[in-house]
């Protein structure tokens, strides 16, 4: 899935300051030592290899396939590539993955800076990638028109979007093109798809109701972007994702859930986690929904009410941001004997299934790893050593990037949230009290769709309203007041 987008001014004074000051604070990656960019030149220069003791050496020709990517506007670390065709039962999917093993190897300056990283940051003024551009924009990326090892999921579909088979296998591909998600929209729309694209539309559609029918659920963040105000003052605008962004997700989602299978029945491999939300959880996301005006009738699970939201509505759209709390706490745990057994498998509760990192190699660690086992058990293999010893310190590495990475994603959304409330110093904003910790209350303003916390005693629940008294978008800090009541502001009521 891709990562969350938030686009501010860079240039502008507050927003430079507060990212710099972030990367500092975080000690976010910066370049790459000489020695492991030397790595990547070697290894680019050399060309693919198999990797040591894999289960796969002879790689498929799927040259012919005609292979798409779609991706973000100004996409270069292209990991995964789409084509389908109908077939007469149901459907077929292929889906390649950048084969990231064939250039690092095991115990490689780039394994072990890898390790060191885990993930790649996404901040607005530039990530921090995992792999040097040589390697994840250049070499193992599917561009367009370059021949590239891959790995090629092939999973078929029966008419409802159930599986019916899945394989994965070593291979050869060669992108036909590089799509952005507006441009394959617009084909979609305009009826120029051809019938692979088009069955984007129909399988992702598919796979969502069954998501939905197992209680699942995507959150397809809206995208966040800073406008400036002719005042010199800055707002947050919300815009909603293309519906192809949610098709495409779902492709990646399968072959997610098709290697947790895969792996759970071969008694050995690496699933991401996530537990059931915790009532706190639900009722401050309930408490959310009431001060941006979103409806959750008393019956309605949180997935349906998501399922419900109008997404080009702005409410709603700041009501996902919020609902991302409720996937808070994902985790990695490794596979072995004590926990294969159905009635023990951990499973993603998003998803409602058991499901693992394997389609974003050039982005996540344990996605190479991963794909390492599911190659070996769709051969009949076991896995090769390197991986199996290293999942214990994989797991623990994936939960110290990823707290890394939530840390920083919010540090930025604080940041930007205080630079759009410094134009609003002495401004008076409606309020519901969402949370309490104990340094006060969180409250969600109403008409900022902002979240701030208070040094306040109120109920949860509580309408109030707030000034904002003091802002610093570096420090990430805000300062709000109660307001005083409005004179006569009750007169109606009490007569």
């Amino acid at each position: 899935m891709s990562p969350r987008v938030l686009r501010a001014p860079t240039e502008a004074a507050p927003f430079r300051e507060a990212f710099a000051r972030i990367r500092t604070e975080f000690n976010v990656p910066a370049a790459f030592p000489p020695h492991v960019e030397a790595d990547a030149e070697a290894v680019a220069t050399r060309g693919p290899v198999v990797p040591s003791g894999a289960a796969a050496t002879a790689r498929v020709d799927a040259r012919d396939v005609g292979f798409v990517t779609i991706d973000p506007p100004g996409s270069r670390d292209l990991d995964q590539a789409y084509q389908a065709e109908r077939r007469s039962a149901g459907y077929r999917v292929r889906y390649a993955i950048a084969d990231v093993a064939a250039f690092v190897a095991p115990g490689s300056a780039l394994d072990v800076e890898s390790f060191a990283r885990g993930v790649t940051l996404y901040l607005p003024d530039g990530r921090a990638p995992l792999l040097p551009n040589r390697i994840g924009e250049g070499c193992a990326s599917l561009l367009p028109n370059e021949e590239r090892p891959a790995l090629l999921w092939t999973i078929d579909l029966d008419a409802t979007g159930g599986t019916v088979s899945a394989r994965l296998e070593r291979a050869i591909v060669r992108s036909r093109a590089a799509l952005t998600y507006g441009e394959a929209q617009a084909s979609l729309d305009a009826g120029r798809a051809d019938d692979s694209l088009s069955l984007l539309r129909t399988i992702g559609a598919l796979r969502l109701e069954r998501q939905i029918e197992r209680g699942g659920v995507s959150l397809d963040l809206p995208t966040q972007e800073v406008i400036a105000a002719p005042s010199g003052a800055f707002a947050l605008r919300y815009g909603s994702p293309l519906p192809v962004e949610g098709w495409n997700a779902q492709i990646s989602l399968l072959a997610g859930m098709e290697a947790a299978n895969i792996m759970i029945a071969g008694g050995v491999g690496i699933l991401r986690t996530l537990p059931p939300p915790q009532d706190a959880q639900l009722e401050r996301l309930r408490r959310a929904a009431q001060a941006l005006g979103v409806a959750w009738p008393n019956d309605a699970r949180w997935s349906d009410v998501v399922h419900a939201l109008d997404r080009g509505n702005q409410g709603s759209a700041a009501f996902l941001i919020q609902a991302a709390h409720i996937l808070r706490g994902a985790g990695y745990a490794k596979l072995d004997a004590t926990n294969t057994d159905a009635a023990l498998v951990p499973v993603h509760a998003g998803l409602a299934a058991p499901y693992a990192h394997v389609t974003a190699p050039l982005r996540r660690l344990a996605d190479r790893y991963a794909n390492e086992i599911v190659l070996a058990r769709c051969a009949g293999e076991e896995p090769p050593t390197w991986v199996a010893d290293a999942l214990d310190r994989l797991v623990a590495t994936m939960e110290a990037a990823n707290r890394l990475d939530a840390d920083v994603e919010r540090a930025v959304v604080d940041a930007v949230e205080c630079a759009v409330l410094a134009g609003h110093i002495g401004e008076r904003f409606g309020a519901v009290v969402i949370d309490q910790n104990r340094t006060g209350i969180v409250v969600q303003l109403s008409g900022a769709a902002i979240v701030a916390h208070m040094d306040e005693d109120l109920p949860l629940g509580q309408h109030i309203d707030v000034i904002v008294a003091a802002v610093d978008p570096v420090a990430r800090h805000v300062e709000l007041g109660p307001a005083a009541p409005v004179p006569g502001a009750n007169k109606e009521k009490a007569g």
